[in-house]
């Protein structure tokens, strides 16, 4: 039996964050993990260069059933806290669209610098070691693991959520919660393609590798970012932004060419006598494939000469306003983040600590906190697990 100040169940971005900062207030801070290494999506994310924050983070950008729970940690720790820390570690950076940061380098920079923290301030790390249960003993938890026994006062679950399962992620966190009466929102792949019904994957699948700037809206949300075609439905920016605002059945609309008012234009070139067929007109437009998928061949060899006013905008709003019903999402296997999880409303948002169960924490993903694609997520891992750092 190992009797320690503060037990982290989860050697991610806020578990080990979370790790750092009890372990400057001298706290004894051992982290577990079931996996053999630490920080894995690290590592993996942003192609390997791991988008660590975003330079416009606003709580705006969260989707949560407590919209204003993300307020107080994001503010308390900001980016340019985080920005800090990179830059004593002296790790290059260097800025994407939208405000996305990105390691010059590779993402083990990023872990490195974490570890390198940890170990300052006398963390300890154990990998390859599971958890099999959880006991309240007073005022004292009993971790039983598949190493041995584990006695704390302070509990930190930060085991993330469901995505990407060959990374290594379980229900283990949610469980936790449940075994304690916290409730948790029920749970959904979030940042991930959507894909397609028979009908529209056979006609769409010729598209595969086409990446276009667009538009794409729902009832509730739109983002101008790029669609990309695959053979097995819908990814890229915008796609993957939308699907965490999509619900099964939901139409989306998409426009193609969010720059210009497309039935202006034509107009514009049939009034100027410009003879050229309609395909060579789009083709400066558009990706010749995208153009034919979208548009009747027969329609297509017409001289603008030969359009109606009726037929440019029925050409227009093809292209600027494609309707299209998504089959459904590709689940988790391939999503970014999971959207929901345990309630916000049970913890307490100062110190991440559940309003129910004293000495139990939840940071990070496993909570009902889900970013926007950019670096978002990374950023509520480091607030969170600053902001219970501080109190475990």
């Amino acid at each position: 039996m190992i009797e320690t100040d503060v037990i982290i169940i989860g050697a991610g971005a806020a578990g080990l964050m979370c790790a750092i900062e009890a372990g400057k207030r001298a706290r004894r801070v051992r982290v577990l993990d079931h996996a053999n290494k630490a920080g894995k999506k690290i590592l993996m994310s942003g192609g390997g260069r791991c988008n660590f924050t975003n330079y416009f983070i606003e709580p705006g950008h969260f989707i949560s059933t407590n919209p204003d729970f993300c307020k107080s940690p994001l503010s308390r720790y900001s980016p340019w806290d985080f920005l800090a820390l990179i830059e004593k570690y002296r790790i290059a950076f260097h800025e994407k669209d939208h405000g996305q940061l990105f390691c010059n380098e590779s993402a083990r920079s990023i872990l490195a610098m974490l570890l390198s923290e940890c170990a300052q301030a006398g963390v300890i790390v154990q990998l390859n070691t599971r958890i099999d249960a959880i006991e309240r003993l007073a005022k004292q938890f009993y971790i039983k693991t598949g190493n041995g026994g584990f006695v704390c006062k302070s509990l930190v679950i930060a085991t993330g959520g469901l995505s990407i399962p060959k990374m290594g992620a379980t229900p283990l966190g949610y469980k936790i919660a449940e075994q304690f009466g916290i409730p948790v929102v029920s749970t959904r792949a979030g940042l991930v393609p959507l894909t397609l019904h028979p009908a529209d994957k056979d006609k769409l699948s010729p598209l595969s590798g086409i990446a276009q700037p667009c538009l794409i809206s729902n009832k509730n949300q739109s983002f101008q970012e790029n669609i990309l075609f695959t053979h097995r439905g819908l990814s890229g920016p915008a796609v993957l932004q939308i699907s965490s605002y999509w619900q099964p059945g939901e139409e989306l609309i998409v426009n193609l060419l969010p720059q210009v008012i497309l039935s202006a234009e034509l107009k514009s070139k049939r009034r100027q006598k410009i003879k050229s067929t309609l395909k060579t007109i789009l083709d400066n437009y558009l990706p010749r494939r995208l153009i034919r998928c979208l548009l009747n061949e027969d329609l297509l060899n017409l001289s603008l000469q030969d359009l109606s006013d009726r037929q440019l905008q029925q050409i227009s709003d093809q292209l600027q306003n494609w309707s299209i019903r998504p089959n459904g999402t590709e689940g988790y296997r391939t999503a970014e983040v999971t959207l929901g999880g345990v309630d916000c409303n049970a913890i307490s948002s100062k110190t991440m600590e559940s309003k129910k169960i004293a000495g139990l924490y939840f940071i990070g993903e496993v909570m009902d906190v889900t970013g926007w694609l950019g670096g978002y997520n990374f950023q509520w891992a480091w607030s969170s697990g600053w902001c219970a750092g501080q109190y475990v």
